[in-house]
C-alpha cells in the first residue's frame, strides 16, 4: 500500500538511526494531508525489516510531541524498533468550531471513525490509522508488519487500549501511560463521544477500554500489558479511570502491570522518565 503524495519535511540523525517528518494526503479516509514522524533504527537503515511501534500521543498534541519530548529514540535504536508517531486528528477541514475546543475537534481525534455530521466526512481516525497510515509506512519503509506493537499517553493511551482490543491479531503489544481506561464516565470521552458518534451511548461502548476488555472470553494478551500511571496526575480522579480497567482485567485473566507511581504528574516528564520499561516490554514481545 502507498502512501499518496508522500513528502519528506525533515529528517534528522538520531543514534545511527535517522528521525524523519512526513506529510502525505489521504484519500482513502481523511480526504486531506496529514502528518507523521518516524523514526528508523541503524537496522531499518542496513535493511533488515525491522518491527514497528506507533505511539499514540494525547489531547493538543501533534506528531511531533513525543517524537521530541519522550526521549524514545536512544533505547529504540539499540533494540532496532522502529517508531511511528502519527497526528492527533485531521486538521485545516473546513468545519466550522474545528479549533474552539483544545479537548474536541482539532487535536482531539480520539482515535475512533466518527459518524456525526459534520465531522463524519473527515474525523476518521480509526480507519486512517490501520488500513492507511500503519500497513502504507510497513510497506514503504520495508517494516516486519507482522510485529507491531502500540501504546500511546492520555487521549493516546485510550486509542492503544481500544483499538488493539477491537482488532485482534493486528497488534503482538500494547502498553499505555496514563490512558483514559473508562470514556463513557469522564468528561473528556462524554464530549467526544457525543460530538463523534451522537447521543445514542450504546454506540459510545465499543470504544470504551475497560467495557471492551470485560467482554472478552479469554486474555487477549496473555504475555501482559503495561500500563504506567502517576499519583499526582491532576486528571486521575475524574478523567483516567485505571481502576475500571484494572478490574476488567482481574474478571477475564488478563495479565496486568498497573504501576502506579508517587510524585508524577500527567507530562512528558513522567513518559520520559518510563518509556525505556515500554519499548522494552514492546521488544521482547515483539522479537526485536
Amino acid at each position: 500500500m502507498a502512501l499518496e503524495r508522500l513528502e519528506l519535511i525533515s529528517e534528522h540523525g538520531c543514534f545511527g538511526g535517522v528521525q524523519r517528518f512526513y506529510k502525505h494526503f489521504n484519500v482513502n479516509q481523511i480526504g486531506l494531508p496529514m502528518r507523521f514522524a518516524l523514526f528508523l533504527p541503524p537496522q531499518a537503515l542496513a535493511g533488515q525489516p525491522v518491527p514497528l511501534l506507533t505511539y499514540l500521543a494525547g489531547l493538543t498534541c501533534t506528531e511531533e510531541t513525543a517524537a521530541m519530548k519522550a526521549g524514545a529514540q536512544r533505547l529504540a535504536a539499540q533494540l532496532g524498533l522502529a517508531l511511528l508517531f502519527p497526528d492527533t486528528s485531521p486538521r485545516n477541514s473546513g468545519i466550522d468550531g474545528e479549533d474552539h475546543h483544545w479537548d474536541f475537534g482539532v487535536g482531539a481525534g480520539f482515535y475512533l471513525d466518527a459518524t456525526e455530521h459534520p465531522w463524519a466526512g473527515h474525523w476518521q481516525m480509526e480507519s486512517y490509522l490501520l488500513q492507511d497510515l500503519i500497513p502504507g509506512v510497513v510497506s514503504e519503509f520495508g517494516l516486519d508488519g507482522q510485529r507491531l506493537g502500540i501504546t500511546g499517553h492520555s487521549m493516546g493511551g485510550h486509542g492503544a487500549l481500544t483499538l488493539a482490543l477491537r482488532h485482534p491479531g493486528m497488534f503482538r503489544s500494547l502498553s499505555a501511560f496514563a490512558p483514559i481506561c473508562a470514556p463513557t464516565r469522564c468528561p473528556w470521552g462524554r464530549k467526544a463521544f457525543l460530538g463523534y458518534l451522537g447521543q445514542d451511548e450504546t454506540a459510545w461502548t465499543s470504544h470504551d477500554a475497560s467495557l471492551l476488555m470485560a467482554g472478552q472470553s479469554s486474555a487477549p494478551y496473555p504475555g501482559g500489558i503495561l500500563v504506567d500511571q502517576g499519583l499526582a496526575d491532576k486528571f486521575l480522579a475524574e478523567q483516567l479511570y485505571p481502576e475500571a480497567l484494572e478490574a476488567a482485567c482481574a474478571q477475564v485473566g488478563q495479565p496486568l502491570a498497573l504501576r502506579r507511581h508517587a510524585g508524577y504528574d500527567h507530562g512528558y516528564y513522567f513518559v520520559a522518565s518510563f518509556i525505556d520499561d515500554h519499548l522494552r516490554h514492546h521488544a521482547q514481545a515483539l522479537g526485536a
